[in-house]
């Protein structure tokens, strides 16, 4: 810090008092701390923040006072700018195009690492397990000691190298007279005559036949004079008399066999390599042992033989021996088997891929939800839909006749069967044809139309077979570590493969072996638990999860990468965490930070905020009002810091809070879902009650989203006739005042438009009668404009070069590409002619550009267009610009533009079911209360909202709360409790209760 003058004997001016606080600003220390001067971004008012380094730094404010706009558009984006400047020549020919932050200066930025919560991949290839490395370690694992078992005896499959061999032959005691052999295998259809030639040829100048040594050349002789006179049993006879004297035979010894050892009774002539005594401590006979084995190896195409000499016999002299068979080949039971390496364990890689579904873990089969639509049923009452009709009855009829051979119970529902009368059901058994074979035949007909009507009718996305969902090549089932293989790791949740890797047992060896290894996956695997993800298994494909999840998933890959003197900006990681699970959310942000990282986070959550180092508040208000720093300081500075410019002190000293209702809205009406129990559901029963706000919580993974967006919201579009191709769960059966409500709408995070050209105003139908507006100006008139040359999805008067987009796309190659603004309209998005058309003194450019809040102002006189933009102000969205590109707005964001979409159409529309999905992502307390009102307005306007929330305040204005848990995953899923928030916190099983207690 720069020391301060002495005070003068004058008073300072106010310009000297600035100028002294600029030059202290200037002067601190950029080894502790980071200088953002003058940013300007968005609608940053110029400010000047000082953030520390290596320390945990909670950005906060209301959405859209501009804390993403510091976080990310200008730190983050100089530490961007920064990293590419240090690439190759072909990335910094671009940086003279690369706008820079909107900033003065910064200093002392180090290296910027960004998580935020879109899901930045839609590969179906892409898991939870790749994401975070864990899949890296565990395929290194398996390769390293995974051990291979043969699925016809169990057995572990090995298969033997020279140093054992070599070993083996030196277990024997000294001056032990060793043959070294290699048997003779014909692959070529060759007589033994021409094979012997071959081997002659190689230097090899001996064999052994039917246990007599014999010379290959007297062996070839005798063959071609006695070809026609002797049989091979004399020509055997004739060239052993003529090259070695019998020796007297002596009664052979049982030999003592080990579990590799095999006497072969096939091949009876082997060529003859080598000829030894054993001695210990001569270092040239051990090695020329191994050359000779080696030898025998590639000769006998993969088997060696060592003969075992009586010690009677000579060296070179015949006798019956016991022989060993070795072989360098991975088999058993007459099968060979791929020995494990890491890309035998990638289902990336065409070698290490399912044959099957090719890696992708899906194939097109047959539904089982199709085929057996009513579980309830029973095979007798007709549960299998295609043995319905007439000519298809004749199966139902031979399966029950022939069911009973078999006990299978026909007049038991379907949900009721155990897995092997399920599976009896389908797979059939020795007369008695199930559906499997009922397909298999249907296929066979395939070329008549009536038989593809019907398999297309059944066919559907199901879990491939062969690899049960993994990815896979099957054969990778049969390596194990303590007799699980990688298929069943991928498959476990989280918290129960940690405790796998806690207990499970391996040699000392084999832990020596994977000792680093092991390290690895334990300490990635505890920070996935630790960032309330336990439920997730490592074979989840990522484009599933929920943004906040994903973010989730990013931080633990960070914190087991161990980076040290980063710097991390998250955006909001407790989104779609239970409150249970922020303080676990808050030791990992700790972790990174004390690596020595400087962790800077976006932030709504009271909790990260007291746990925060330092708190940046940025507003007071949104938009064109906000970008102001009003507050900076630890929590305890916030306690006796003014209150006035800042509504999160407002919120966090209790001086402005969300009230809870006076009056629970009751309803006498329900809808009613039994048994579901797809995913961790426990066969449960739900009533919904319409009319009123009804919020389902529970913990991380309690079974919230299946509930609603499996069952709920499929089961209901499909009644309504909305199929939207959404797969619905597994449940019995839904019912009661279904027809109360006419259709169900669900408000997801999704963009609002499938086109970067989207945006609020067009997503609206705003935009309609903005076009309108403009034709109908005089120049418009006089020049021929239609409403259509106002657009910028169609040709006319958009710009020609960037298609209306406003920038355009440079492709890096090596990483992600770059979008620059358009050069030649400068990211207006339309041609000069068309910008010279205006309204009021604004260009349709320059009217997009304006926020929600200033279009208002600006279409005062304007009823058709204010009575559709004006709900976007109460759903707390004033602050977002009209034109603002749909890809730019957050999961929150675009939720609100949607439900402002429906508040504008007022009460023209039937009743309706809304269900949302965390509607209050990325919302300030100051918001929240907008959006309840809001929700609020759709109820009295007679429609009915489900809302799955974790939010405490959100929970306590509820009319009813569905509570489920009480755990994730598999101890998740059960219901524990049903009715109002006064009900709820008397609970003493439920988390949400604990923690709802404080907030009422």
């Amino acid at each position: 810090m720069a020391k301060k003058t002495p005070p003068k004997n004058i008073q300072q001016t106010a310009s000297e008092v600035e100028i002294s606080a600029e030059n202290a600003f200037e002067n601190l220390d950029t080894r502790k701390f980071i200088l953002v001067k003058g940013a300007r971004a968005n609608n940053l008012k110029g400010i000047d923040v000082a953030i520390p380094r290596g320390k945990l730094v909670v950005i906060t404010g209301l959405s859209g006072s501009g804390k993403s706009s510091l976080a990310f558009d200008t730190i983050f984006a100089e530490g961007q700018r920064m990293y590419v400047e240090s690439l190759s020549s072909y990335a910094r020919q671009f940086l003279g195009r690369m706008e820079k932050p909107d900033v003065e200066w910064i200093k002392g930025v180090s290296p910027a690492i960004a998580i935020e919560q879109k899901v930045a991949t839609k590969n179906p290839r892409s898991t939870v397990g790749t994401t975070t490395e864990i899949y890296d370690f565990l395929k290194l694992l398996f390769a390293r000691i995974g051990r291979t078992f043969s699925p016809v005896s169990g057995a572990e499959v090995h298969k033997n190298t020279v140093d054992e061999v070599v070993a083996w032959v030196h277990t024997h005691e000294e001056n032990k007279k060793i043959s070294i052999l290699a048997p003779i295998k014909n692959q070529h259809f060759r007589t033994l005559e021409q094979e012997l030639k071959i081997v002659l040829q190689k230097g090899f100048t001996r064999i052994l036949r039917d246990d007599k040594v014999i010379f290959i050349e007297d062996f070839l002789a005798e063959i071609a004079t006695n070809s026609t006179e002797n049989s091979e049993e004399k020509v055997t006879e004739k060239a052993t008399e003529k090259t070695e004297k019998k020796s007297p035979k002596k009664p052979a010894k049982s030999p003592k066999k080990s579990a590799k050892e095999s006497v072969s009774s096939e091949v009876l002539t082997y060529i003859v390599i080598d000829r030894i005594v054993v001695k210990k401590d001569d270092e040239d006979n051990y090695f020329r042992v191994a050359d000779s084995v080696q030898t025998a190896f590639f000769e006998g195409l993969g088997e060696c033989v060592i003969a075992v000499l009586s010690d009677e016999t000579s060296v070179k002299t015949t006798s019956k021996s016991q022989k060993h068979t070795f072989s360098d080949k991975f088999e058993l039971d007459g099968i060979t088997f791929e020995e494990p390496s890491v890309n035998f364990f990638t289902f990336n890689n065409p070698y290490g891929a399912c044959k099957r579904c090719e890696g992708f873990g899906n194939v097109l089969g047959i539904d089982e939800d199709l085929v057996i639509s009513d579980k309830t049923l029973s095979v007798y009452e007709g549960a299998v839909v295609p043995w319905r009709t007439d000519k298809m009855q004749e199966w139902q009829k031979a399966f029950i006749k022939k069911a009973i051979d078999y006990d299978f119970p026909v007049h038991r529902a379907y949900q009721d069967l155990n897995e092997k009368e399920k599976k009896l059901l389908w797979n059939g058994a020795k007369g008695l044809y199930g559906i499997d074979k009922f397909f298999e035949l249907v296929e066979k007909e395939i070329h008549k139309i009536q038989y593809r009507v019907m398999l297309s009718r059944y066919r559907g996305k199901t879990v491939c077979p062969d690899c049960k969902g993994t990815r896979l090549r099957k054969d990778a089932h049969y390596v194990k570590i303590d007799n699980k293989s990688i298929q069943d790791l991928v498959l476990m949740p989280i918290d129960k493969l940690v405790e796998f890797f806690k207990n499970f047992t391996i040699s000392d060896y084999d832990r020596e072996v994977a000792k680093r290894i092991l390290t690895e996956i334990e300490s990635r695997l505890g920070f996935i638990e630790n960032v309330g993800l336990p439920y997730l298994t490592l074979n989840r494909t990522t484009s599933t999860l929920s943004g906040g999840e994903y973010q989730r998933i990013k931080l633990s890959t960070s914190l087991g990468s161990a980076l040290v003197g980063s710097m991390y900006i998250l955006d909001e990681p407790s989104i779609g965490l239970h409150p249970r699970d922020t303080q676990k959310l808050i030791e990992v942000l700790h972790q990174l930070r004390d690596l020595g990282n400087t962790v800077i986070v976006v932030e709504h959550e009271e909790e990260v905020m007291q746990a925060a180092d330092e708190i940046i508040d940025i507003g007071k208000e949104a938009g064109a009002r906000g970008g102001y720093l009003v507050f900076q300081g630890s929590f305890e500075d916030a306690k006796t810091a003014e209150i006035e410019k800042s509504y999160t002190l407002q919120f966090l000293r209790g001086t402005d809070k969300i009230d809870i209702p006076k009056i629970r809205r009751k309803s006498a009406n329900f809808i009613e879902i039994k048994g579901a129990r797809e995913n961790n559901l426990k066969n449960i029963d739900v009533k919904i009650p319409l009319g009123v706000l009804t919020v389902i919580t529970g913990v991380s993974g309690s079974g919230k989203s299946t509930l609603v967006k499996k069952i709920l919201y499929p089961a209901l579009a499909k009644h309504y006739n909305d199929f939207n191709g959404e797969i619905t769960g597994k449940f019995d059966s839904i019912s009661g005042d279904l027809k109360l409500i006419h259709s169900i709408e669900f408000i997801d995070q999704n963009p609002i438009g499938k086109s970067s050209r989207s945006n609020p105003v067009t997503y609206l139908k705003a935009y309609d009668a903005i076009r309108d507006l403009y034709a109908n100006q005089p120049l418009a008139k006089a020049l021929g404009y239609k409403a259509g040359f106002f657009s910028f999805n169609v040709d006319g008067g958009r710009c020609d070069t960037c298609n209306g987009e406003g920038e355009v796309k440079i492709e890096m190659q090596f990483m992600a590409d770059v979008y620059l603004k358009c050069e030649s309209c400068n990211g207006t998005r339309f041609k000069k002619s068309t910008l010279d058309v205006k309204y009021q003194d604004k260009n349709i450019a320059q009217l997009l550009d304006l926020t929600l809040e200033e279009s208002l102002v600006f279409f005062e006189k304007e009823k058709k267009i204010l009575d559709k933009l004006r709900p976007l102000q109460d759903v707390g969205l004033g602050y977002v610009r009209l034109g603002q590109s749909s890809n730019t707005l957050s999961g929150g964001e675009a939720q609100r533009v949607k439900l402002g979409a429906f508040l504008s159409a007022g009460g023209k529309t039937m009743p309706k079911m809304f269900v949302f999905d965390e509607p209050t992502t990325g919302l300030h307390f100051h918001d929240i209360k907008k959006l309840l009102k809001a929700i609020n307005a759709l109820i009295e306007q007679g429609h009915t909202v489900v809302i799955i929330e974790h939010n405490l305040d959100v929970i306590k204005c509820a009319d009813w709360v569905i509570d489920l848990g009480k755990e994730g995953g598999d101890k998740g899923g059960y219901i524990c409790y049903e009715g109002t928030p006064e009900g709820l916190i008397k609970q003493k099983d439920s988390y949400t209760a604990d923690f709802l207690k404080e907030k009422m």
